[in-house]
């Protein structure tokens, strides 16, 4: 389904993009091969819990996780969670694994990890199998996203 809130909002938005449609994923590298991206240009975004009904979108770049220390730090808080996909769906109108800013029923704040800057980027288009190619830059300019350092390397795999 390319039709997607998400499609029309970065449409919308005057933003260039190409909208990929691919079957079922099972894993970060199975996303970039149906994408034709590199790992760390899937840019998966994290719905963060700051409070009673207060979230903030977080977009991490593959290979990496946040560092919830750093994204506490930056926000000035003490406490962060993650919603339940339940409630992450109501806080965005989206099923978890097609959440994305873009056409979100909130527009939430987002932050997002600073080693997306100057790449062509590849993330969720609001529905399972489709995706939004981007560049980084322009999605963070239309998103007002705070660009900080708030991810770690995702711990190896045995």
């Amino acid at each position: 389904m390319s039709d997607t809130p998400a499609v029309r909002a970065v449409a919308a938005a005057g933003i260039a993009h190409e909208v990929v449609t691919h079957g079922p994923v099972r894993s970060l590298e199975e996303a970039a091969a149906a994408r034709n991206a590199e790992v760390r240009d899937i840019v998966k975004t994290i719905v963060v819990r700051r409070g009673e009904d207060d979230y903030l979108f977080v977009l991490v770049p593959g290979g990496r996780v946040i560092s919830w220390p750093k994204l506490r730090t930056l926000l000035g808080v003490k406490r962060l969670s993650m919603p339940d996909a339940a409630t992450a769906k109501d806080a965005t109108g989206y099923e978890r694994g097609t959440i994305t800013p873009f056409g979100a029923t909130t527009a939430w704040p987002v932050i997002a990890d600073e080693r997306i800057t100057g790449r062509r980027i590849s993330l969720g288009g609001g529905a399972h199998g489709t995706a939004l190619t981007l560049a980084a830059d322009d999605a963070i300019a239309a998103l007002t996203a705070t660009v900080a350092d708030v991810t770690d390397p995702e711990p190896e795999r045995p």
